[in-house]
């Protein structure tokens, strides 16, 4: 495949991705101006990456020399990158994102264009000649490209592990596959950042790698958006946030008072078997043992697991442990349901990860 071809099929898909993004997702959810915004985001950058093949595909920069190529590349992809980081951190944020956030990628950007700039005129050449100097300021922008893009992928590696703990707080099984779309195009951007100075100049089957690389990472990123845009995924993790954010902003600590009443009224719910309920959140619990959320947090913070999620499957853990003791010819299935768990193979995965066995194997050792 020629390279023209190539940018003619890359101008497409981004002409493509951007409409959707513009015009057909709006009219499939309703999920607010958080939403919303990183949308434009999104549909911003890749509209920048449409105008890059655009300009690579009409004035045949490649065909014209591999500086002018560059040029034009590191021109247009590094506000995109810049645009999709900050557009995954914008929904992790819920929108609370700062203006040092949302500066720095522009401060990078125009110490960038001005490295390129300078390196460019120098000797009283153009920025398009191919000279030392400005193969040396497309490393230094290519540099300050990765240094962006690592700063940016630290800002979003917090606020995931901070939603893991927000799920965790609140839902009775692991929930991470609703952040997960957001890790790889994080983890991918990253990568791109950290061969861009490696990988600008190379030419042949590298330069090929890279770029189906950067062109995949994004069409991932922008596509998976798409898809969490008309699934809920937004509103579980929301309402986990909202629980988890309202408990922080309270005091952490309940007296021993407090924490002993809690902590009979759980054991009642837990001797009935409450916990073997599947789909039950810490909301569902409080209200159906009479004692706010607040209150039952600040308890579980007393526990040796510390959050609903690692509680509720220690609980599950040991009937299971029971279960299949009492029945060891009890299949699976039969006994992730009677747990409490929503699938067998959640079950044991989990069941393997705290006992270092499966299901099976325990079973068979209890005979």
């Amino acid at each position: 495949m020629h390279i023209e071809e190539t940018q003619y099929g890359g101008m497409l898909t981004m002409a493509l991705l951007t409409l959707t993004l513009a015009f057909l997702l709006p009219m499939r959810t309703a999920l607010g101006t958080v939403f919303s915004r990183a949308r434009w985001l999104m549909a911003g950058s890749i509209s920048l990456l449409f105008v890059q093949f655009l300009l690579q595909y009409t004035l045949h920069f490649r065909a014209m020399g591999i500086t002018q190529g560059v040029f034009v590349n590191l021109l247009f992809f590094v506000p995109c990158a810049w645009q999709l980081s900050l557009g995954v951190l914008y929904l992790l944020r819920n929108g609370r994102v700062t203006k040092r956030e949302w500066s720095t990628g522009i401060t990078a950007y125009l110490v960038m264009v001005a490295t390129l700039l300078i390196g460019g005129l120098m000797n009283g050449h153009s920025p398009l000649d191919d000279t030392p100097q400005m193969r040396w300021a497309e490393y230094a922008a290519a540099s300050i490209y990765s240094i962006m893009q690592f700063y940016y992928c630290w800002l979003n590696v917090r606020e995931f592990q901070r939603i893991h703990r927000a799920l965790n707080s609140y839902y009775d099984h692991d929930k991470s596959d609703l952040l997960r779309w957001m890790e790889h195009s994080v983890w991918l951007l990253s990568l791109s950042g950290l061969l861009a100075p490696f990988t600008i100049f190379a030419s042949g089957l590298l330069l090929t790698c890279y770029s189906i690389f950067i062109f995949l990472s994004i069409y991932y990123c922008v596509f998976s958006f798409i898809c969490y845009g008309v699934s809920n995924d937004q509103q579980q993790i929301n309402m986990a946030e909202d629980e988890y954010l309202s408990s922080e902003d309270r005091e952490r600590s309940i007296s021993e008072e407090e924490r002993l009443r809690v902590e009979r009224t759980v054991a009642k719910w837990v001797n009935k078997g409450g916990f073997k309920q599947s789909g039950i959140t810490l909301q569902t619990v409080s209200k159906e043992i009479n004692i706010s959320r607040y209150h039952l947090t600040a308890w579980l913070k007393t526990t040796d697991q510390e959050l609903f999620n690692p509680w509720l499957t220690f609980l599950r853990i040991e009937e299971a442990k029971r279960l299949l003791t009492e029945h060891p010819d009890w299949s699976n299935d039969t006994v992730a349901q009677a747990c409490g768990f929503n699938s067998r193979s959640y079950f044991q995965n989990v069941f393997r990860k705290q006992t270092g066995l499966t299901p099976a194997q325990f079973a068979s050792n209890t005979e």
